[in-house]
């Protein structure tokens, strides 16, 4: 089975240059984890998610610095840079073994270099689950 037959094509991405606020707003909103930041182009260049965002809460100190946080932080100056992506056409079990290498709960999908989809763990368990994949 490839990813292209498992991956979730409608996927919500945010930009570098957003709020963390409105991060915050987006992962609540797709009820996911974890957001593909992309350029203008589209081109996938970090990842964002709930992990990235306790860590940079974790560090504030007092009301203030959590209001800093989220009104005037940046996603790049908290993201990920550089997330592992792999093409649709792979195989489900190269994904599987790139996200338990790599501890990471989902690949970013990218066809010629633009954001396609994403697959995750639980994209796979179901399938394995739901008996689509042996």
């Amino acid at each position: 089975m490839k990813v292209a037959d498992l991956m979730q094509t409608d996927v919500r991405a945010v930009t570098a240059d957003m709020p963390v606020s409105e991060v915050i707003v987006a992962l609540e909103d797709a009820r996911v984890s974890g957001l593909p930041v992309i350029d203008a182009r589209s081109r996938v260049i970090g990842v964002v998610s709930s992990t990235d965002l306790i860590g940079a809460q974790a560090e504030t100190r007092s009301a203030e610095e959590r209001q800093i946080l989220l009104e005037e932080t940046r996603v790049q100056d908290i993201m990920t840079p550089r997330p592992l992506m792999i093409e649709p056409t792979a195989d489900v079990a190269e994904a599987a073994r790139h996200m338990l290498y790599a501890e990471v709960s989902r690949l970013f999908v990218e066809d010629n270099g633009i954001l396609v989809g994403v697959i995750s763990q639980t994209d796979i368990v179901h399938a394995v689950g739901s008996g689509k994949l042996a």
